[in-house]
């Protein structure tokens, strides 16, 4: 069964711009005109100037050389049988070596693999390098701040794009990636999104039947993230602030976006997704209670937040990354008539009677590949640019109403003018680390 979209939330982005370097000013109306204009699914178009038939050979980037990037590059050259990663991108050298390394001692990968030390650009400009090369596709793996950056100019170079999840850490950049998107689909060119349990048949099984009424009209929600600690690493002697905050990208707000964007939004998302829409407003609270060593920056280690919709549905998202607890990542959805679980872990519904998923569903990290490059081939290039930016910005909408301590209506979150883009990209100073709190600071 293929799920409903979200349909358009009713709130569209007001005029506003992130700073000049990530691509100019952005108009009201180029904003209006990208919220509704974008879609989920497959839109057919005249085949584009890459992939010209079945048999050429589509040409791989990878901007983003950790360990995720690293999968996304090996599912993306398995999608297709006549694939090749071309060039790779990162900040550091180590990274793009080593995932470049990993990929080689794969042998299902035998023979799509040229990247030679040309076409391996370091720094914070190597993302140009990349696209300036004639790569087809671009995977885009970096930390979320530089996904507006990225994309838009992938999009301008014209190139076909994976973008993981979060796109996004702050509104500015959400509006910039809704404007891109929609240059996108004018130009013809793929957006599909790292928000993967969208390309998972369980998920859309499930969440089909819930559109279909299995259980009546939902009037409550539930998404949890508990999980541990992860990574974090020692300060260098020769780091600058700028090294250490990159290498420890995860624990700052400016280049994550808290954890629970970063995670939490895969399952605020499903949540999304269930809805067919987004709230109206957010409260909620959070802080450090186990993370709070300067050496874990300045993010929180559990959020709560409470999200209304306008017929009065409510969303109850928790999240919490703190060692020794009980681990639980799902969703719930609780109807007039029945309830539904939605995880990785459970996915069934109780009603009249009792449904559950038995299928057998392909990785989902690898459909959402497959399904990138069969619309590259076929002509018509998917683009997921609305929910993932929208669900990018419902996570963001709960960190303000954490770090703030206040209510946060979607109109305010999708016209807030905070930025977190930096004075420079450069090795020296980095953004003051200042952890929020919750009734003193302000929203923005």
């Amino acid at each position: 069964m293929t799920p409903t979209n979200p349909a358009p939330c009713t709130h569209r982005p007001a005029g506003s711009s992130r700073r000049q370097f990530i691509g100019g000013s952005l108009s009201t109306a180029a904003v209006t005109t990208a919220a509704v204009t974008l879609g989920s699914a497959a839109v057919s178009h005249p085949q584009t100037a890459h992939a010209g038939g079945t048999g050429d050979i589509l040409r791989v980037g990878l901007i983003g050389c950790g360990g995720r990037g690293t999968g996304a590059a090996r599912q993306a050259l398995l999608a297709d049988e006549r694939v090749q990663l071309v060039a790779m991108a990162d900040v550091f050298e180590p990274p793009l070596l080593t995932s470049l390394q990993s990929l080689a001692a794969d042998g299902t990968l035998a023979g799509k693999l040229d990247v030679p030390p040309e076409r391996q650009f370091v720094g914070f400009d190597a993302y140009k390098n990349l696209l300036a090369t004639d790569v087809d596709v671009v995977l885009l793996t970096t930390p979320p701040h530089f996904r507006p950056l990225h994309l838009r100019a992938a999009i301008d170079a014209g190139k076909h794009v994976f973008a993981e999840k979060p796109v996004a850490v702050d509104a500015t950049g959400v509006r910039s990636v809704l404007a891109t998107c929609a240059e996108a689909k004018r130009k013809s060119l793929s957006v599909v999104s790292g928000l993967c349990i969208r390309y998972d048949a369980g998920f859309r099984e499930t969440i089909g039947r819930l559109h279909d009424g299995a259980i009546g009209d939902i009037h409550t929600l539930i998404a949890n993230d508990y999980r541990g600690s992860i990574w974090v690493k020692a300060r260098q002697e020769d780091w600058t602030d700028m090294h250490w905050q990159m290498h420890n990208w995860y624990y700052f707000t400016w280049l994550s976006g808290d954890f629970n964007v970063e995670q939490h939004v895969h399952y605020l998302d499903v949540c999304a997704w269930i809805m067919g829409g987004y709230p109206v407003k957010a409260i909620g609270m959070g802080g450090r209670q186990v993370r709070t060593d300067p050496m874990y920056g300045n993010i929180f280690d559990h959020h709560s937040v409470t999200y209304e919709y306008e017929n009065g549905t409510r969303l109850f998202s928790s999240c919490r990354q703190q060692r020794g607890c009980k681990n639980d990542m799902s969703a719930f959805a609780i109807g007039s008539r029945g309830r539904a679980n939605v995880s990785e872990s459970k996915l069934d519904i109780t009603s009249d009677s009792t449904w559950r998923y038995e299928g057998k569903a392909k990785n989902m990290y690898q459909v959402e590949h497959d399904e990138l490059f069969a619309g590259i081939r076929a002509g018509k290039p998917l683009n997921n640019g609305e929910y993932m930016c929208y669900s990018t910005l419902l996570a963001i909408m709960g960190r303000m109403a954490t770090y703030t301590g206040q209510e946060i209506s979607w109109d305010q979150a999708l016209n807030s003018a905070e930025d977190l883009t930096p004075a420079a990209y450069e090795w020296g100073p980095a953004p003051t680390v200042e952890i929020a709190r919750p009734g003193i600071t302000k929203f923005v």
